[in-house]
Parts: structure tokens; C-alpha cells; sequence
């Protein structure tokens, strides 16, 4: 029963953390900065692109931490593959945690970079070219947040999923565990009557040898 509250509280954690960082992702993707935005100055030769911070650089920032925290906590819930004790899912089982921990890492660190990336380009700073009169100011390509929520989306899946593979086994460990075999430390046995001894009975001797005459 307590690993069973444990799953739902640890899933539970993950998926608000893993809805949190998409909720903020589509929220950067929605106050990044646009084309119109920027301002542009000319002097002489150079040209100088100046961007203003937009509300997308905290929401960016804050995905990707929500979506660290998922993998951080889903990763130390899980433990260690190599270093495990008791016993072991079964084996089709691992392999499905394995691979999930594997790829979860890789997709982690993809939309960690492409949220990170994306705030920086939204903070407040200015771009400079020696050529005036052909200048290109970067900006953020529309759906690059969308594609940083679902890939922290699939992360925090993958996450959940090796989390349950690998503690799917402890639940039936524990019940079989704790089951108290039938009958186990109760003495059988019969039961004992003692016997009942009679008092001896004094005869006087008068009477005993009257007895044997008679």
C-alpha cells in the first residue's frame, strides 16, 4: 500500500513538473520577440540591431528548470541501474527502463538547450554589422518554444515510464514478504490429562486380621 501512494505522489510530482515547463514554453512561445520589435540604428558603415528583454526570457529560464527538476527527481526516485538492491524487474521490463533513461537523457538535454538558447536571444542586448546597407537581425524562428514544450513533454513520459519499470517489482516482493505462513510457530501436539492418584487407605490391624480368619 505505501508503494503504491509512493508511485501515484511520484508520478503525480512529474507530470506537474513536466506540465509546468510546457505551460511555460508556450507561454515564451507566445511573448517572444518579433521582427517588428526590433530597433534598428544606422551610423555610418555599421548598423546595430537592439533587442529589449521580453517576458519569453523568465518563461524560457523557468521550463527548463521545471524540466531539470523532473529528470532529477525521476532519475535519484529510480536509483542507479548498476547499483540496485533486491530484486530486479523482469527482463523485458529493464530493457524498457533502459532505454527510456537513455533517450529521456538525450531528449532532456536537447530541450534544455533549445529553451536556454531561446532566452538568451530574448534578454536585452545588441548586434552590430560592418555592412549598412545589407544587415539581417536575428530573432527567434516561430515554433522553436512549441518544439521545446512537447520534446520536455516527452522527456517527463520517458521519465515516468523507466521510474514505474523499474519499481514494478517490489510491490509483489514486499506482499510476499510480510505474509505470515499458516500454522508457523503454533506447537501441535496432545493433549495431556494427568491421571488420578488415590489416597492409600490405612486399615487398622485388628481389623485386617479378623479379616483373614473370618
Amino acid at each position: 500500500m505505501m508503494m503504491e501512494k509512493r508511485k501515484m505522489v511520484m508520478c503525480g510530482v512529474l507530470s506537474l513538473l513536466g506540465l509546468l515547463s510546457a505551460v511555460t514554453a508556450f507561454a515564451a512561445e507566445a511573448t517572444r520577440v518579433k521582427k517588428s520589435q526590433v530597433t534598428v540604428t544606422k551610423v555610418d558603415s555599421v548598423a546595430r540591431c537592439s533587442y529589449n528583454r521580453s517576458p519569453a526570457y523568465n518563461l524560457s529560464f523557468a521550463s527548463a528548470i521545471f524540466l531539470m527538476m523532473a529528470q532529477i527527481i525521476a532519475s535519484v526516485g529510480s536509483g542507479c541501474f548498476c547499483c540496485r538492491k533486491g530484486p530486479s524487474p523482469t527482463r523485458t521490463k529493464w530493457i524498457l527502463a533502459l532505454v527510456s533513461f537513455i533517450v529521456s537523457w538525450f531528449t532532456f538535454v536537447l530541450a534544455f538547450l533549445v529553451l536556454l538558447t531561446g532566452a538568451s536571444l530574448n534578454d536585452e542586448h545588441f548586434e552590430e554589422t560592418t555592412n549598412a546597407t545589407s544587415y539581417f537581425c536575428y530573432v527567434v524562428r516561430p515554433g522553436v518554444f512549441c518544439i521545446g514544450a512537447l520534446i520536455s513533454l516527452f522527456t517527463v513520459g520517458l521519465g515516468i515510464v523507466y521510474y514505474l519499470c523499474l519499481n514494478s517489482v517490489k510491490q509483489n516482493v514486499s506482499a510476499a514478504t510480510t505474509t505470515t505462513p499458516v500454522n508457523q510457530g503454533i506447537a501441535m501436539g496432545q493433549a495431556q490429562i494427568p491421571q488420578r492418584v488415590e489416597d492409600p487407605v490405612f486399615v487398622h490391624e485388628d481389623t485386617y486380621m479378623r479379616r483373614q480368619f473370618t
